[in-house]
């Protein structure tokens, strides 16, 4: 938040500081300068007094006329010019030089105004969704019912997670293992009166990263990299990663399920088997022993 305060600040007086010059430079562009008014007091045409005023062409003729003919004729005085009078500023409106200078500060501050709205647009938070925030997954009651006609696995790409039924029976065993982030699905087919709980799992395998998928012949997840094996709730059973499935923060309210895909906990260590879930079918990777 003190990024976008300062930010804000260094766009406000930037704007300042372009006005005051533009001003400056109007109130020098108004004025007239020296050598213009030094041209302007020499002008006969344009002031000064009757003695520096030149003869007009019609005296200097009448004048030789009047030599020439040896007869005395009157030269006739042209009327004396008027005293110049400065235009006024407000009269002659937007000079050039102010145009030009108006146009350039207003097209620095347009330009210094989308610099900042993009700034603060980059640093002001911003509302996520898909992986990486709480995603509403659904009704568990629904849930379990999609994961039962999907052969015990149900995946959610926005997610990346793997969503699956964790047994009633098993609770116990889980309060004592997992985290209370991970318990808040888990037992909820207790706590709710449903048929299981469920559990969200992180696709990854955490050996080296491969998307781990389930194998439908003996319900567990097979990696297909290097042959690591976990049964239906994540826990390892064979392979060589480190430890269990990772798996998501969950919540529970009023039997609709909240997975936070931002917050990832660890999986289970080596050996931890709640469930006691054995292969219900041909493995659909080759055994892989356990390192």
């Amino acid at each position: 938040m003190g990024v976008v305060i300062a930010v804000i600040l260094l766009v406000v007086l930037a704007v300042a500081v372009l006005a005051g010059a533009s001003r400056r430079r109007d109130r020098s562009a108004v004025g007239l300068s020296r050598e213009a008014r030094q041209r302007d007091a020499t002008n006969p045409l344009l002031g000064g007094s009757d003695a520096d005023v030149a003869p007009s062409g019609r005296e200097v003729e009448a004048a030789a006329v009047a030599a020439r003919s040896g007869s005395d004729v009157a030269a006739v005085e042209s009327a004396p010019p008027e005293a110049f009078v400065a235009p006024d500023p407000a009269a002659l409106g937007v000079s050039r030089r102010q145009f030009f200078n108006r146009s350039l500060v207003g097209m620095m501050g347009f330009g210094l105004s989308g610099f900042g709205g993009a700034s603060i647009a980059f640093l002001w938070p911003q509302g996520v969704s898909g992986f990486g925030s709480k995603i509403k997954v659904g009704n568990i009651v629904e849930l379990l019912a999609d994961i039962s006609a999907n052969n015990g696995f149900l995946y959610k790409p926005e997610g990346r997670m793997w969503i699956t039924a964790y047994p009633n029976g098993a609770v116990e065993k889980a309060r004592a293992t997992y985290s209370a982030p991970e318990l808040a699905g888990m037992t909820a087919g207790v706590e709710g009166g449903f048929d299981a709980g469920v559990i969200a799992l992180y696709q990854k395998c955490p050996h080296l990263g491969c998307r781990v998928p389930n194998c439908v012949s003996s319900q567990w997840f097979e990696c297909p990299c290097h042959g690591s094996q976990y049964n239906q709730v994540g826990e390892k059973r064979g392979g060589p990663a480190p430890r269990g499935m990772d798996r998501f923060a969950m919540s529970v309210a009023d039997g609709v399920l909240t997975v936070d895909t931002g917050t990832i906990v660890q999986g289970p260590p080596i050996g931890t088997n709640t469930t006691g879930q054995e292969a219900e079918g041909p493995n659909c990777i080759g055994q892989a022993s356990g390192h």
